[in-house]
């Protein structure tokens, strides 16, 4: 998938805009880090992977 760079450049803005905002503690942020990490050694990434791309996908036709 060509976006995955961006997309995980995009997320991690966006972890490090809840911890400056104090929206997150630093404990929930290393979870939420630790989740996506162990998710995507999982069956699961397949699927989530699929859904990424398929709500990409719709966002690029709907802006042409």
């Amino acid at each position: 998938m060509v976006i995955t760079i961006p997309l995980v450049l995009l997320l991690a803005a966006a972890l490090a805009a809840l911890l400056r905002f104090k929206a997150l503690g630093a404990g929930a942020a290393v979870v939420a880090v630790l989740f996506g990490f162990y998710l995507a050694a999982t069956d699961a990434s397949d699927t989530v992977n699929q859904l990424v791309t398929a709500v990409t996908d719709a966002l690029a036709d709907t802006g042409h």
